[in-house]
């Protein structure tokens, strides 16, 4: 057999948590790569921080697993549909996809969202029944739900004929049979090797590679990663890289990688079907192709959903600036900014007419918020407006972006929930039992109107509540959404809360702030329980006499605060508001610190209004 003929690309396809990288890890311990004493650790594919912290899949990644004479190559892309532009670039790697559902879930909005692009780029798909051990799993019914979803995406008539593997990654089994559970993931194995087509292309044509991921090395620079679609490449050989804006970079390859497992190993040459890693060609970008010099033939560049929401990124200018981060100037911001763009397809950056803002624009909010907090780990200072959807016009009307809300609520708390979608311009779809007493509702929304809905969502539904979107589709602009209801309370001096400062606010609403906690005038520190604004003073100090309290001090009891995580203070914003992000705090603010600004704010919006 060719080296072709025993290669398999796959990239595996999933919604969030339905089992995706935890049957990579199965398929990777099952494979013979690892000795029997080997320490490997959970979920072995999510190698970043954030990933590991939030148990999801943000940058997709590659390894090769080796199964009898044959190499397996498997790409695991994220779920979110935030990071679809991870998704579509990687399509274009692979032959063939798994398509992992969760035996109970079904299929869900970003089911649907990532098996629509690997349908539209005619790859053969195998559906992977996961959790099939689940007291409550339903395969039969699953099964049907996914061809039913097959037959919506307009699959062809090969695409409809594909297998089904039930298994549950969680115990490292796989059957061709929903009523019998196996012993090992070989059915899985045997299965993709007879359906996912070997790579196809000329050995001995000139070399065409295209660039699908970027990676960094602190010793070998930028590295590319990506698979040869024609030819073949070896260390030493020169090439041309053909740019995003067609010209054309003449370069030399130093170093050439493999993969084996997670780990990458030198190669001296590799050719068609290979996935390949290559240092020391310069200053390369995604979807750029790699050409002999005398043969310049590129691949079409790779085409990315546009962004859909759009924040203002600001060097910090609060009091408390400079304090906790080490990158700090606009020109540290600016510059991480633009890197950011070299490695992630779906983000845009624009300058504005104030060296000191950015304007970034990307696909939700889990898209800006994780650029945000990685930011903040590496010790960036910055201020970040209300995110916004960003309006089109197409054929002279005005659009907005809609998206796909699926809800899973119990039923005492359905009402409350219609309710609220309601006022955000929400518009029902279909609506039916899923198990016990849940219902699942679906909704075409405004994605102006799912902007600071999470945390409401969570509040009506006491966190029994599980909400999914995706991205649908350009439509009419509707009516005003409403927003966020309440005021809030705004620190009148700067200085440190404390507990009788405090105790004399805790009727006016929630606090966002604890005692001991440094304040400034103009910083948001709780939410008010009606609808305007009100400034307030938590570090108001008692008055020292001599006359003893008949009830000590010491038995006063604080209400709990209401700490914001960072998504959900970017989702509380106002439009007369900024987050401050800092390596260690999060705190919200008004534009104007000055009350008597922000008064002469309110006014000039009036009299526009």
């Amino acid at each position: 057999m060719t080296h072709q003929e025993l290669l398999r690309n796959i990239a595996i396809i999933a919604h969030v948590d339905h089992g995706k990288t935890t049957l990579v890890d199965k398929l990777l311990t099952q494979s013979g790569l690892f000795r029997a004493n080997e320490h490997i650790e959970e979920r072995a594919m999510d190698s970043n921080d954030l990933e590991r912290e939030r148990g999801i899949t943000i940058l997709a990644k590659n390894t090769a697993v080796p199964y009898g004479s044959y190499t397996i190559n498997i790409v695991d892309t994220p779920g979110h549909a935030d990071f679809g532009g991870e998704v579509e670039r990687i399509i274009k790697m692979v032959d063939g996809v798994l398509l992992v559902v969760d035996a109970f879930e079904g299929c869900m909005p970003q089911t649907k969202f990532v098996l629509k692009k690997a349908l539209e780029q005619n790859l053969t798909p195998i559906v992977v029944l996961n959790k099939i051990d689940r007291p409550n799993a339903r395969p039969a019914e699953v099964v049907d739900e996914v061809l039913e979803l097959f037959i919506e995406l307009n699959a062809t008539d090969e695409q409809l004929e594909f297998p089904v593997v039930y298994a549950s990654a969680l115990q490292g089994i796989a059957s061709l049979s929903p009523t019998e559970f196996g012993n090992d993931m070989q059915p899985l194995f045997e299965t993709i090797i007879q359906h996912i087509p070997h790579p196809s292309g000329e050995v001995e044509a000139p070399l065409q590679l295209q660039i699908s991921m970027l990676d960094y090395s602190e010793y070998l620079g930028k590295i590319g990663i990506g698979r040869i679609h024609r030819g073949r490449v070896a260390v030493g050989d020169q090439v041309a890289i053909v740019k995003r804006d067609g010209a054309i970079e003449k370069t030399k390859v130093t170093k050439l990688f493999g993969f084996s497992g997670l780990n990458r190993h030198e190669i001296q040459s590799a050719e068609v079907g290979d996935i390949v890693a290559m240092a020391g060609i310069g200053d390369v970008l995604v979807g750029e192709t790699i050409n002999r010099p005398d043969h310049i033939d590129p691949l079409p560049l790779l085409t990315i959903d546009e962004p859909t929401l759009q924040m203002t990124f600001l060097v910090n200018d609060s009091p408390f600036a400079g304090r906790e981060g080490t990158h700090v100037t606009s020109r540290k911001l600016r510059e991480r900014l633009f890197k950011e763009l070299e490695t992630d397809v779906s983000l845009r950056v624009e300058e504005t007419d104030s060296p000191d803002s950015f304007l970034v624009s990307g696909r939700g909010e889990l898209h800006l918020s994780i650029l945000i907090e990685t930011m903040r780990r590496e010790g960036y200072e910055l201020q970040v407006s209300k995110p916004e959807v960003i309006f089109k016009t197409i054929e002279g009307q005005h659009m907005e972006p809609y998206e796909h809300l699926l809800v899973d609520v119990p039923e005492e708390y359905m009402g409350s929930v219609m309710e609220r979608l309601g006022t955000r311009r929400g518009e029902m779809v279909n609506m039916a039992p899923t198990d016990g007493s849940n219902m699942r509702l679906e909704y075409i929304i405004p994605a102006r109107g799912l902007i600071g809905f999470r945390t409401e969502f969570l509040t009506e539904t006491r966190g029994y509540g599980i909400m999914h979107h995706s991205y649908h589709s350009y439509q009419a602009v509707k009516g005003d959404v409403s927003g966020r209801r309440a005021g809030v309370l705004i620190a009148s001096e700067t200085g440190t809360a404390n507990s009788y400062g405090i105790m004399g606010l805790e009727d006016r609403g929630i606090m966002f702030v604890t005692p001991g906690t440094e304040v400034y005038e103009g910083m948001i520190v709780g939410e008010h329980n009606r609808e305007n604004d009100l400034t307030v003073n938590p570090c108001k100090e008692k008055h020292v006499s001599n006359v003893r309290s008949a009830t000590k001090d010491d038995t006063v009891r604080l209400k709990s605060a209401r700490i914001l995580s960072l998504e959900e203070a970017l989702e509380y914003l106002d439009d007369d508001e900024y987050c401050e992000v800092t390596p260690k705090s999060t705190r919200l603010r008004k534009k104007f610190l000055k009350k008597s600004d922000r008064d002469k704010y309110q006014k000039q919006k009036a009299l526009k209004s």
